[in-house]
């Protein structure tokens, strides 16, 4: 037992190493002569060494493939160890931890409004593109069908973690277009869960089975509940916490002490039936406008570089190219409709609450990107038996294409929006707080 643990463990020292040494690598050609986000680079060498490509061939003596594909036969959206993967969940909680710290409060709740109208365009648009097709092609007989409302609910995801990302490496977290993104990808989240919430349980009871609205109701008050809640008592308590944090005088306890709020606002998250990324995010959020959060976003650069890489590396990892065959005509419509539905569903609205043309587009691209949110949605649809058989394999392939490519393409469009410059409000309306851009690490090889 002693000597499985062991190798299990040794396994995985072996599999971070190579992913942080590959991220390093492929994030440092991205921005150096690429010039664009690390994020591009690292999900792009996740797909190149996962289980689905070169990881198999890749051999580590006595323990066997680095990155090993699933057994055959096996169809998964999770094709690497359970231990790997926490270790990115782990990471990726720090990500939206610290995109919380770095977001202005005073502006997100001034953006509050159009955020919530933001999201809900970009919910109602892909659901509906997303169920109205699949019924299109044949693969359901009708929109309320179990794979229709699936692939509906994989069409709503924006990754809150890829957007973050993007807006903390180009500096725009705290621009108007950046807080309405942050705050639109939450509201966004929440919606997809309670979405997904809604969808399990009507195809666990079947099609033509009655959902009362009191059902949905409790559901998306404990969604919404939740994270208000997480928020409510960050803001009620945030000068104590701070106080407590400064409190400490031996060295890294306020960093300790903060990562332990940000861990178990996480994980209250998650037991409610939320994204633990959502209650980082949030109390992160509530303890931004502190003494103490500027002295925590400093100390949390190191943590966040040698982390938060391994998670895109892995959620690169999660596509699998062999699931896109036979369905290649489908999920390229599904994509195209995807992106129509995203850009257009946020950008539109973001119009009608004061933003600019300029604005609106990059505030649709912001949405754009799936990730992992997607991929989880469709997983439950395997977990669940909905998507079973052909028909599950050709749905699950084109939410994986959907995926990839509205990922791969967020940062390659918005990065360049952003540098162009100009407001993104109207000219007549008030202009946002000017942004401070949070501190940088040291240049070179001490980013440690």
């Amino acid at each position: 037992m002693e000597h499985g643990i062991m190798e299990i463990i040794t396994h995985l020292v072996f599999q971070l190493a190579v992913i942080l040494l590959l991220a390093r690598v492929a994030g440092e050609v991205c921005e150096r002569w690429l010039k664009q986000p690390a994020v591009l680079g690292e999900l792009i060498m996740g797909m190149i060494i996962g289980p689905y490509a070169l990881g198999g061939y890749l051999k580590v003596p006595g323990l066997g493939a680095l990155f090993p594909p699933p057994e055959p036969g096996v169809i998964t959206n999770i094709p690497v160890s359970s231990e790997l993967y926490a270790f990115a969940q782990v990471a990726v909680v720090i990500l939206l931890f610290m995109a919380g710290l770095e977001t202005d409060l005073p502006s997100f709740f001034r953006y509050a409004f159009p955020a919530t109208m933001v999201a809900l365009g970009g919910v109602v648009f892909p659901f509906l593109f997303g169920a109205y097709t699949t019924v299109l092609f044949g693969y359901d007989t009708s929109i309320f069908g179990g794979k229709a409302l699936f692939m509906g609910a994989i069409m709503t995801a924006t990754s809150v973690g890829i957007t973050a990302r993007i807006l903390s490496d180009i500096r725009k977290l705290d621009t108007p277009e950046g807080v309405t993104i942050m705050g639109g990808a939450v509201v966004d989240d929440v919606l997809g869960i309670l979405i997904l919430a809604v969808v399990v349980s009507l195809t666990a009871r079947g099609v033509g089975q009655k959902f009362s609205g009191g059902e949905v109701a409790v559901i998306a008050a404990k969604a919404i509940g939740v994270w208000l809640g997480i928020m409510a008592v960050g803001l009620i308590f945030r000068k104590k916490i701070s106080r407590f944090m400064e409190w400490f005088k031996s060295a890294g306890a306020a960093l300790v002490i903060a990562l332990s709020l940000c861990y178990f606002a996480a994980a209250i998250a998650e037991m409610f039936g939320l994204a633990m990324i959502i209650g980082a995010y949030a109390i992160g959020l509530a303890i931004s406008d502190t003494s103490i959060a500027k002295l925590l976003v400093e100390r949390l650069h190191s943590v966040y570089y040698a982390l938060v890489p391994i998670f895109f590396v892995i959620m690169g990892m999660l596509v699998d190219f062999r699931s896109f065959k036979g369905a290649l005509a489908f999920g390229l419509v599904i994509t195209v409709l995807a992106i129509i539905g995203k850009v257009f569903g946020c950008a539109f609205p973001a119009l009608a609450v004061g933003f600019n043309m300029r604005g609106g587009s990059r505030i649709g691209i912001g949405m754009l990107p799936r990730g992992e949110v997607a991929l989880i949605i469709a997983g439950v649809g395997l977990a669940r038996n909905v998507l079973v058989g052909d028909v599950g394999k050709t749905i699950f392939g084109c939410a994986v294409l959907m995926t990839m490519v509205t990922t791969l393409m967020a940062p390659i469009i918005l990065v360049p929006l952003f540098q162009k410059g100009g407001s993104g409000r109207r000219h007549h309306e008030e202009k946002a707080p000017e942004q401070s851009p949070p501190p940088t690490a040291p240049s070179g090889d001490t980013n440690v």
